[in-house]
């Protein structure tokens, strides 16, 4: 089911008013990236994009074309290791949120 305008308007609204919430969409999102669930990943950091820094502002700062970003982040978009550490990079700066890996014995 594909997600409305008026609720991603109101999770961009939260994630700008409340940094716990911002911090732990963020944090979902690159878990969902790392356990294989890349579509969901993708679309929660599309999310954050739109939340925090911009597609514009973002390619700007990472001297790419925001079509490509957009590309990038879309189902069936492929970014590059490069790319994706940027965006994640990018969006760390933008939310001042510092992520970190913790490894568990599953």
């Amino acid at each position: 089911m594909a997600l409305t305008r008026e609720f991603k308007a109101t999770v961009a609204a939260r994630a700008q008013r409340d940094a716990r919430f911002l911090e732990a969409l963020f944090t979902e999102a690159i878990n969902a990236y790392l356990s294989g669930e890349t579509t969901t990943g993708k679309a929660m950091l599309r999310d954050l994009v739109n939340a925090t820094v911009g597609f514009e502002e973002l390619a700007t700062s990472l001297k790419k074309p925001s079509k490509s970003l957009h590309r990038m982040l879309a189902p069936r978009g492929n970014p590059s290791t490069e790319n994706f550490f940027g965006i994640v990079n990018a969006l760390q700066k933008k939310a001042h949120v510092k992520l970190r890996v913790t490894a568990k014995a599953s």
